[in-house]
């Protein structure tokens, strides 16, 4: 009996990327900037200012170290502050801020850059010479506070010239933003500086809140992200998870010694740098080394600025391929509801024909014992010979016992011809629903535009999208992942069904291994063995590819099944990438692929 099919949710909505919380760019982040800031502009001289952004500055300045690039975005979804090689074209007609920011501090010297405290702002001060040549300093705030990000102009007063965001009281009940007015740290929480934080405050302050360690400790101090929380908790031996209340002296003494120890580089300027992968992904960064992730997991940088623009870049690139892959999710995505639900139907209509050989028995209990019953009757007993059960046979009574039982024939066959068509219309759409998922499992794995665009072509290939009229094939460029295990063996992956349709029967010959992530869709995996025996650490790392790039990467663990290729054999008729193996092993291995060197072709 083919079971009822469950369409899993990753398949119905489109898979949301990854985001870590803005909270990743703190206080420590801010201050590690503001000291990369000060070693670069101290004394430089704005040489120009533009404005290629509603909500945001590129300055040029030029100082001891040569000319370099400023970038400071005030952007509600990614305020940003860094260095940065990359110039931007500006519109034809500056914006008002920048003409303003133009007349008074054009070729200004920057005199300092601070930070407060450990708050998320970024204070230049600029002198300058006004109309009369008198020498005056203003000063160009940068406040990198999510969606309440701002650059403001003040002059030596904090009074307000202007800023890139006009915040009214209106909007705001804590601050308005605007020209005349003073300028100032709204304290919208109650947090302690860091900084200046003793034991006795430590102690006081931390243990009172009823949570767990690490949110005790960024709900307690500003300029503390998740994560460096987590990494103190992690060197005063991994109390994360640990309520305060569960908290022993011993536990409390080293969570201060762990954060003086963390605030110490903080003051002393000791910043390293670092992003964090899962999976190939970034998924956090900070200032500071996070010690609780493998080393494996982590890139160094020397440079915050370096660290941001690679971090965001990446986001962004995986940002950018999911909105150009969004009309392809649609159409699978609407296809898919359409065959699931066409799926449903046909499995309670094949339900209501296993009732058909009920019929048929009755049909010859009839014959056999119809002798029996008088005209007009309207059930017969009987006794079923293939169960010895007594059975109730209802009667037609205007019908004698023979057109009855040619009637309750008639239903039988009517029935089975029902479900011999329906059971092969079922396996149909059901095989249709899973190559829709395969390609939904692909557009989750695509990593730039020349592997959505293989995937567009297998939907034209299936009558999902129809070619442009006089279109040509475009010429595909897209190629499988590249990873090579920790034995030095190349390990490839697809990244749609036509490369496993092209990597397992053009590509792979008959000694090489193959791995796919058991009764689900997911990518094929092909290790080269050139004729080699694979070691047991080459067959765990090519089942955990498997096991990722699957639609099971969600789970902490899969059932993988892995076979030489030579045992794969590809279905006559099937869709791409559909194969058929009688003979497997099969392990049950994590979805983390961290630590999976991938090549560098």
């Amino acid at each position: 009996m083919i079971k009822a099919y469950k369409l899993s949710e990753n398949v119905i909505q489109s898979v949301k990327i990854v985001r870590r919380s803005f909270m990743a760019l703190d206080g420590i982040v801010v201050a590690s900037l503001a000291k990369e800031l000060q070693e670069n502009f101290t004394n430089a001289r704005l040489s120009k200012i533009a404005q290629p952004e509603k909500d945001e500055l590129l300055l040029t300045l030029k100082g001891p170290n040569g000319q370099k690039r400023l970038l400071l975005s005030a952007s509600a979804s990614l305020p940003l502050v860094y260095i940065t090689g990359t110039n931007k074209p500006s519109p034809m007609t500056a914006p008002n801020f920048c003409m303003l920011l133009r007349k008074h501090v054009q070729n200004a010297r920057i005199v300092s850059i601070s930070q407060p405290g450990l708050e998320r702002i970024v204070i230049f001060e600029l002198e300058h010479l006004d109309e009369l040549g008198d020498l005056r300093r203003k000063k160009l705030i940068v406040e990198i506070m999510g969606k309440h990000s701002n650059i403001i102009f003040c002059d030596e007063d904090n009074k307000i010239l202007d800023s890139i965001k006009h915040i009214s009281g209106l909007v705001s009940s804590v601050r308005e933003v605007l020209p005349g007015k003073p300028w100032f740290i709204p304290h919208t929480q109650e947090k302690f500086d860091p900084l200046t934080a003793d034991r006795a405050l430590f102690m006081e302050q931390v243990f009172l809140k009823p949570c767990d360690c690490f949110k005790a400790l960024y709900t307690t101090f500003t300029g503390l992200s998740p994560a460096i929380s987590h990494e103190i908790c992690f060197r005063a031996g991994g109390h994360a998870a640990l309520s305060t209340a569960a908290c022993t002296d011993a536990d409390k003494e080293s969570l201060w010694n762990a954060f003086s120890e963390i605030i110490t580089q903080v003051k002393n300027g000791q910043f390293s740098p670092c992003i964090v992968y899962e999976n190939d992904v970034p998924a956090e960064y900070a200032a500071l080394k996070l010690t609780s992730y493998p080393e494996s997991n982590r890139k160094d940088y020397a440079e915050i600025s370096s660290l941001l623009e690679d971090y965001y870049a990446e986001k962004n690139k995986i940002t950018r391929i999911r909105q150009r892959s969004s009309d392809l999710r649609r159409i699978v995505s609407t296809a898919l509801e359409r065959n699931v639900k066409k799926y449903d139907l046909q499995l309670k209509q094949l339900k209501d024909t296993e009732k058909r050989d009920k019929y048929r028995i009755w049909g010859e209990l009839l014959n056999t014992y119809g002798y029996s019953a008088q005209p007009g009757d309207k059930s017969l007993e009987a006794v079923n010979y293939y169960n010895g059960e007594p059975v109730t046979i209802p009667l037609d009574p205007q019908l004698t016992a023979g057109e009855n039982a040619k009637k309750y024939f008639e239903k039988y066959n009517k029935l089975k011809r029902t479900n011999e068509a329906l059971s092969a219309l079922t396996k149909e759409v059901h095989d249709e629903i899973e190559h829709l998922e395969s390609v939904a499992n692909a557009l989750d794995i695509a990593r730039a535009e020349e592997d959505l665009v293989q995937i567009k072509e297998e939907l034209i290939e299936s009558g999902y999208i129809r070619r442009k009229g006089g279109s040509k094939k475009v010429k595909i460029t897209s190629r499988p992942f590249h990873y090579i295990s920790s034995d030095g063996f190349s390990m490839y992956v697809g990244k749609n069904n036509l490369q496993n349709e092209e990597l397992t029967f053009k590509f792979a010959v008959g000694n090489d291994w193959w791995f796919h992530a058991k009764g689900r869709p997911g990518s094929h995996v092909i290790v080269k063995t050139g004729g080699k025996e694979l070691p047991d650490a080459t067959f765990e790392e090519a089942a955990r590819l498997a096991a990722h790039y699957s639609t099971g990467r969600d789970q902490e663990k899969i059932e993988v099944d892995y076979v030489e290729k030579k045992q794969v054999k590809k279905v006559a008729g099937a869709k791409p990438g559909f194969v058929i193996y009688h003979t497997n092993y099969s392990m049950v291995i994590s979805t983390d692929i961290s630590g999976i060197r991938m090549a560098e072709d």
